[in-house]
């Protein structure tokens, strides 16, 4: 059932990349929060990393797990054998339907160490003051894209520097944006080892 799941669910995720009509939005954003509800018991039984791989895939994500080069994006080839083996360091969310009710499946995840979000058109302000209140990425993020996401501001932007030990930071095509410099500002004095690099109009 699950695989049949994993099937379905990538198929109309591709599909939603059509363009929206007014009819269309209700039953995309039902469908997506069904995709991204957390099932408590489902972490209980499998792990954090486990859990989260499986949410991250039927949103279209995909993750790579420490070492190995690969990266997993097909729900049905998600590896097997010991739970305990495929942790999670880094998660590519390019296209995906990821969004804020999905992200306590991060509160487990201990190794991840890049965070790309890309034309996600779910991901706003409170995913990312969520993502930064997660203890363990908040030791463990190094790395952090954040791309043509149209519904994150300045507010989002400003809770990553609560991520202690992030490295570098990419900030392109976001045009809720309005207070450049401030940003800037507040990432020299908060994470002084910090890499920003901006791309913003």
């Amino acid at each position: 059932r699950r695989m049949l799941f994993g099937n379905i669910s990538r198929q109309l995720c591709g599909l939603k990349k059509v363009p929206w009509s007014c009819d269309s939005r209700p039953f995309w954003g039902w469908l997506n929060a069904v995709f991204n509800k957390v099932d408590h018991e489902r972490i209980r039984d499998v792990g954090p990393d486990r859990a989260a791989s499986e949410w991250l895939l039927r949103c279209g994500a995909m993750v790579r797990y420490r070492g190995q080069e690969r990266w997993q994006k097909d729900y049905n080839h998600l590896p097997t054998g010991p739970l305990d083996k495929y942790k999670i360091q880094a998660i590519d969310a390019t296209d995906s339907c990821i969004m804020n009710i999905g992200f306590d499946h991060m509160e487990g995840l201990q190794h991840v160490e890049k965070i790309r979000l890309c034309k996600c058109h779910y991901i706003e302000d409170a995913c990312l003051e969520r993502l930064s209140q997660l203890e363990n990425l908040q030791k463990t993020v190094l790395e952090m894209e954040i791309i043509s996401c149209g519904n994150v501001t300045d507010k989002g932007i400003i809770a990553l520097h609560h991520l202690r030990n992030l490295k570098y930071l990419l900030l392109s095509d976001l045009p809720g944006i309005r207070e450049k410099e401030n940003l800037v500002q507040l990432f020299k004095t908060a994470l002084p080892s910090l890499e920003l690099k901006l791309d913003l109009k």
